[in-house]
């Protein structure tokens, strides 16, 4: 899918701002067929953001089932003749949109983008004002990623329809149309999708950059521009797929990005495309990027901040990227869902690797039934789990700053059930890319775990002295190299640490360092360091979390996860400065 784009032929109009909103307390909204007429006693609501943090109400907060968006559009005299495409960044979780009360599409998924064509919608209009109402349901069952389940309970003490969303995730299950809405055109003869692959030589002095072209316009030309705007290849082949050569290319390289651009030049549209070359490569210790052994240090992190949820915010994108240079981070994962594709775009141009992560989170081996037993991961959880690998790849396949794709975090792998799902997930991952490394992040033992034969890098979350031997530092280092050595030997594959951290309350002092405080916090991290600077086959770190993020009412959680080395509002914590000390010194 590509992502929409203004050139001499393609026009984008832009649909985010102050939108119509209204609660559906008895989700009826759609047997009552609320989206024949305007939205009646609706209150305003920010397109994109979550709608949980900017409801004052507690009920509307943690509502369960569907809420509906109205907003209205005007179609330019300009774009008479032109194909009109409505195109969603994500919502979530499940989307019906209609146009003047006629339905466009319907989507599952809350995590990528989706669109439909509405030329005929328009065409068959004498009026070019529209009004586009969307019903969305945060609803998570057994068939959905992430998975979850509605209780409901009934009987003395509770009262009538008490009924609340239960999640098998540490993430706060934030609704809304999370990324912008667009309008935008094509002729009506198009390019549909380009997809890049490239290839170097041996000695990088040549590569080869194969192109896919699909869509219903001709083309006429092809031609790779470097940064300065110059033609490094082209050509005027018409077949489907085309093959370019570039001499000595420049290289994208992690912290010194250089990106190309596709110009795809059709009878009626054109397309530009951007893109990087370099090669990915696994051994069994090492991950070569451009045939240099790289070494991931970073985080996993969250869309989330306070007021926009995780609705997408440029400028807390902007103020992330400059916080993990300063850190000398080099990477993150995007645990647990693709983040935004202008995210993407940023990180290819700042030279930042990404482990792309499919929302398949909540599948864990620590619920009190089993997972993968046909009783709640089934075969309509598979089938929307290829889906979303497929939407996935779609969206994110010409990312030179995508390396490695993750299929699922912290599910649990010792089921016999798991052994035939992960099997087709990870096949049908393949299947659409043969150029990226395949991995999920695991939480199981090695001595358990059935399914990491199938992987090219094993990747884990681990929190020795947090969740077991609560407190005690001591055992870090050895429990660790302990565990990272039973991995190994048993898969002869390269090690990710993809989460470990502790729970810390910003300006909690304690000397001696205490679990919750600052100290504590810094002296976990560096335990775990020891370790991975003794093993050969690490190939990278990435603590958890970048910075605080909401999650569910629980406990163990006071207002969220505390585990960021930055607070949610982005100030530093303690471990900022030891993380920035080790980062920044040379190494991978």
């Amino acid at each position: 899918m590509l992502y929409p784009i203004e050139n001499r032929v393609r026009e984008v109009k832009n649909l985010s701002g102050i939108w119509n909103f209204k609660i559906d307390k008895n989700n009826s909204g759609i047997s009552e067929r609320w989206y024949e007429a305007p939205l009646k006693d609706a209150v305003l609501m920010a397109v994109p953001s979550s709608y949980n943090d900017l409801v004052t109400d507690a009920s509307e907060r943690e509502h369960v089932g569907y809420v509906w968006y109205e907003t209205s559009f005007i179609i330019p005299a300009g774009w008479e003749g032109r194909r009109i495409v409505i195109r969603f960044g994500s919502a979530a979780h499940h989307a019906v949109c209609w146009i003047n009360g006629q339905e466009i599409l319907r989507h599952k998924g809350g995590f990528l983008p989706f669109e439909a064509e509405i030329t005929e919608i328009v065409e068959a209009s004498e009026e070019k004002e529209f009004r586009l109402t969307v019903a969305l349901s945060n609803v998570l069952d057994w068939t959905c990623l992430p998975s979850g389940e509605v209780v409901t309970k009934e009987g003395k003490g509770y009262p009538e329809g008490y009924h609340y969303q239960d999640t098998f995730f540490d993430f706060y299950n934030y609704s809304g149309i999370h990324r912008p809405v667009k309008l935008y055109t094509t002729p009506k003869r198009y390019i549909e999708d380009i997809v890049i692959t490239t290839s170097l030589n041996q000695e990088m002095t040549r590569a080869e950059v194969v192109c896919r072209i699909t869509g219903t316009d001709k083309i006429k030309k092809i031609q790779i521009l470097d940064e300065n705007g110059l033609a490094a290849a082209e050509s005027t082949d018409t077949a489907e797929t085309v093959t370019l050569t570039v001499e000595n290319p420049k290289l994208w390289n992690p912290g010194k990005a250089y990106l190309y651009r596709l110009r795809v030049e059709g009878e009626e549209d054109s397309y530009t495309e951007t893109f990087g070359i370099r090669s990915v490569k696994v051994t069994d210790k090492e991950f070569l990027i451009n045939g240099k052994p790289f070494y991931f240090k970073g985080f996993g992190k969250h869309e989330d901040s306070e007021i926009h949820g995780r609705g997408m915010d440029l400028a807390l994108n902007v103020k992330d990227f400059n916080l993990l240079k300063w850190m000398g981070a080099n990477s993150f994962r995007t645990s647990h869902y693709p983040y935004s594709e202008e995210l993407l775009m940023m990180a290819d141009r700042e030279g930042f690797v990404i482990i792309d992560e499919a929302p398949a989170v909540g599948m864990c081996f620590w619920q009190e039934k089993k997972v993968f037993d046909g009783t709640r991961v089934n075969e309509k959880t598979l089938e929307h789990h290829l889906d979303t690998l497929k939407d996935m790849y779609s969206r994110d396949k010409n990312h030179p700053c995508v390396v490695m794709w993750s299929v699922a975090n912290e599910a649990d792998t010792s089921e016999d059930g798991a052994v035939p799902y992960f099997k087709k997930v990870i096949d049908t991952m393949r299947s659409l890319d043969n150029t990226r490394p395949v991995t999920m992040v695991h939480t199981m033992w090695p001595s358990a775990d059935k399914v990491s034969q199938w992987l090219d890098v094993i990747c884990l979350n681990r929190y020795f002295g947090w969740y077991s031997d609560h407190g005690h530092t001591e055992v870090i280092k050895e429990q660790v190299t302990g565990e990272m050595k039973e991995w190994y030997e048993k898969y002869h594959r390269p090690m990710i640490m993809t989460e470990y951290g502790a729970d810390t309350i910003p300006g909690l002092h304690k000397m001696p360092a205490v679990a919750f405080s600052e100290e504590f916090q810094c002296e976990f991290l560096k335990e775990y360091h020891k370790a991975f600077d003794e093993l050969d086959f690490m190939v990278g770190e990435q603590v958890w979390a970048f910075a605080d993020f909401q999650t569910k009412q629980g406990l163990n959680r006071i207002d969220g996860n505390k585990k960021g080395v930055f607070t949610r509002n982005r100030q530093p914590k303690m471990a900022a400065w030891l993380l920035r000390e080790r980062w920044t010194r040379e190494k991978g």
